[in-house]
């Protein structure tokens, strides 16, 4: 009887473990990882620090030998990789996962790379001028700032037109629209000259002003 009894309480509390296994599961084993893991972009091997050419109409500096696209913008280098963004403040190492697409990347033509084997821009002359590294890190911010490239020789290519800035824009929009003024103005302004006109002060004649002759005359008949 008591060997029953002793079975039926193992029974009793293997089951109620086995109930609070599975409604509360063990924390090692419910433990979820949900971190998404994003690979990074492989490395690239430099013989020497990399040389850059400047795109047109852009502070964007790219690196032209390379089959994958490596930019250089805003103190960051810049690389897509199996449709996302990297970025990182060296350009052959340290690239961490950027969560959109750079704002800057929306002015460069897809095309850039045949542009720069032939030379050309926008059907103009492209005469790129490569710049070293060096320069580059140590001078771009003054460069975009003062507009160099653009001043300079109109980014290399010829006969390119200025491009107009957003400040230029606004500033030609708002000297083409009309000035509207306000219409109380406008009835002001034409209501002043016509109560001049209508309110003129009459001049009285001075006291000793001498009679006209037609009425002196009568004053000697009389």
């Amino acid at each position: 009887m008591c060997i029953e009894v002793k079975k039926m309480k193992k029974v009793f509390w293997g089951t109620i473990l086995m109930v609070l296994v599975l409604v509360f599961p063990v924390p090692t084993m419910a433990r979820v990882d949900v971190g998404v893991s994003i690979s990074l972009p492989p490395l690239i091997v430099f013989a020497a620090p990399p040389e850059v050419v400047v795109l047109p109409e852009t502070n964007v500096y790219a690196v032209p030998d390379l089959d994958v696209d490596i930019f250089f913008y805003g103190g960051w280098w810049w690389r897509p990789w199996e449709g996302r963004w990297y970025r990182s403040r060296n350009y052959d190492s340290g690239w961490g996962y950027y969560r959109s697409v750079p704002s800057f990347y929306r002015g460069i033509p897809a095309g850039w790379r045949n542009d720069y084997r032939e030379g050309r821009w926008k059907g103009h002359q492209w005469e790129h001028q490569r710049i070293p590294h060096k320069q580059v890190q140590q001078n771009w911010r003054n460069w975009e700032k003062n507009r160099h490239w653009e001043k300079q020789n109109s980014w290399g290519v010829k006969d390119l037109k200025p491009r107009k800035d957003s400040r230029q824009q606004k500033s030609e929009v708002r000297k083409q629209q009309p000035r509207v003024q306000p219409q109380h103005r406008e009835v002001q302004q034409q209501s002043r000259p016509q109560s001049r006109e209508a309110v003129k002060p009459q001049r009285s004649q001075p006291r000793n002003e001498k009679p006209e002759k037609g009425k002196k005359e009568k004053r000697d008949k009389d």
